[in-house]
């Protein structure tokens, strides 16, 4: 059955002047408009699409992808407000809303907010929340281990360092003497618990230790991996930039790695990138 919020993949089952229908199995028919059907689309094709519902209450299938899914978090910009609350861009024609009670402070057009994509139990449709301690938990409870890779969310600037969101379920502290550079607000980084302390907050790093580093960064890689369908596009020839723009390492500590995935057969090399087997 289709996700409401998500990216699906879904079968072609009519075709109208209007545009086509999707089988959303359980959901039953997703109206995908004539602007977003690709132009040799045929019945049976199969589409990756988002679905989400329009102004109507209508299902609705797009090929346009947001910057957040259901159950996660992105820095969005107001770009308007009125009597219902704050709209959002987040990547669609339709801007997000974010109700007055999901709102702490209240929005202001134009400014930028870390929010919280869900379903509103109530109408079914997609919102946002500002209320973020709601979604997230302060303490682990045997979820993380020392030395683990994460998701990093960098949500909030403090004097000891960054708040972020661990793995869209927690959150943690990410402590100045851990950052070599600064971060922006809103960016999705790579990085590891360091350390779960005694009442149950989590400390994050970005590298750890020498002697674990070759295992840990193999870790990493292979969470990287599965976040983007199994394929990452940088190989040996690729530039020390890009490889540090994406894991924050040196392009000798990501060679090492992915040979060591290699040679266990966790990796295949391809001329463009590496992918998981």
């Amino acid at each position: 059955m289709a996700e409401i919020g998500r990216i699906n993949t879904l079968r072609v089952i009519k075709q109208l002047d209007f545009g086509v229908y999707l089988d959303g199995g359980g959901l039953g028919e997703i109206l995908m408009p004539i602007r977003y059907v690709p132009e040799t689309c045929a019945i049976d094709d199969q589409l990756e699409v988002f679905v989400y519902r329009d102004s109507e209450d209508r299902l609705v299938a797009t090929t346009e992808q947001p910057f957040a899914m259901v159950g996660e978090f992105a820095l969005l910009k107001a770009v308007s407000v009125n009597k219902f609350g704050a709209f959002m861009a987040w990547g669609l024609m339709k801007d997000l809303l974010v109700p007055f009670p999901e709102q702490k402070p209240r929005m202001e057009e134009g400014k930028l907010y870390v929010v919280r994509i869900y379903i509103d139990e109530d109408s079914q449709r997609i919102v946002g929340s500002a209320r973020l301690d709601g979604f997230l938990h302060r303490e682990s409870e045997d979820e993380f281990e020392a030395g683990e890779a994460v998701n990093l969310f960098i949500a909030n600037r403090t004097d000891l360092g960054y708040q972020v969101i661990v793995d869209h379920s927690h959150w943690g502290m990410l402590h100045n003497n851990e950052v070599p550079k600064g971060l922006k607000r809103g960016e999705n980084i790579a990085g590891f618990v360091k350390n779960i302390r005694d009442d149950g907050r989590i400390d994050l790093c970005l590298h750890l230790r020498p002697s674990e580093k070759t295992d840990e960064i193999a870790q990493m890689v292979i969470y990287k991996l599965k976040g983007k369908d199994g394929f990452i596009a940088l190989t040996d020839k690729s530039s020390p930039d890009d490889i540090h723009a994406m894991f924050g390492i040196s392009k000798g500590m990501y060679k090492k790695a992915v040979g060591a995935l290699y040679k266990k057969k966790l990796i295949t090399l391809e001329n463009d990138g590496i992918r998981l087997i």
